[in-house]
């Protein structure tokens, strides 16, 4: 208990110090600093990324969805083309 006694003083000690030294100073002003640099870097929170990663999911899912639905339009309008075309990517994947 004496031990953890001293180990408390000493700290508060060292504590008190520093922040009555110039490294107080040092450490504000650094970390002002790199606030500074970090705001000019143009930085994005975790949640606004994450936020971004599910539009972007939801845009290709969406995307999937009417490039179907374009090939199957395309293939009522033009039904040779798009048997045509079928045959071709047919033909490359058995290469």
């Amino acid at each position: 208990m004496l031990s953890q006694k001293l180990f408390e003083e000493i700290g508060n000690k060292i504590s008190e110090t520093i922040a009555a030294s110039p490294a107080k100073d040092i450490e504000k002003n650094v970390k002002a600093m790199m606030a500074s640099t970090f705001s000019k870097m143009d930085l994005v929170t975790r949640e606004e990324f994450d936020v971004q990663q599910e539009v972007l999911v939801r845009t290709r899912e969406k995307l999937a969805q009417l490039e179907q639905k374009l090939a199957r339009l395309e293939a009522q309008v033009f039904p040779e083309e798009a048997r045509a075309t079928v045959e071709a990517q047919s033909e490359l994947g058995h290469s």
